[in-house]
């Protein structure tokens, strides 16, 4: 069986793309543009959506780097343990592999990211196996760039 060549490049429109909750108590959700397993490249590229109050929970990545760009609303990133960096609208944050991270929204609305990672390191797998999630009217608004 021939399989047929991967195409020179790939657009979508964000507001479309399907969402996950990685875990249940988890306070941040992923629009998933793009990953390994559903277009075949080697990274993972979310637009990762904090709740008010909102965090990652705390993780590093063997080999990956992980950019966070900040599209709309602030928060704070807590790098091994630090006193934290503040993150605002235009900011991008690029944490190396090996280094314990979380970013928590410190907003009063949503923390809303642009999140890369590469390699993905099964990230992508990770949130597709999550429970999906319905987009609200905002959320698409700020996918549109509105």
């Amino acid at each position: 069986m021939t399989v047929p060549p991967l195409p020179a490049a790939l657009l979508r429109a964000a507001a479309d793309c399907p969402a996950f909750r990685i875990s249940p108590q988890d306070t941040n959700y992923f629009a998933l543009l793009y990953d390994e397993q559903g277009e075949g490249c080697a990274l993972v590229a979310v637009v990762e959506i904090f709740e008010p109050g909102g965090a990652t929970p705390p993780n590093t990545h063997v080999r990956a780097c992980e950019l966070f760009y900040v599209l709309e609303g602030e928060g704070m990133a807590h790098i091994d343990g630090g006193a934290g960096q503040p993150l605002r609208r235009g900011d991008a944050l690029l944490v190396r592999p090996g280094h314990d991270h979380v970013v928590r929204n410190t907003g009063t609305g949503k923390l809303y990211c642009l999140t890369v990672m590469a390699p993905d390191e099964d990230f992508g797998a990770l949130i597709r196996r999550g429970t999906p999630v319905v987009l609200d009217d905002h959320d698409r608004r700020v996918l549109r760039g509105q």
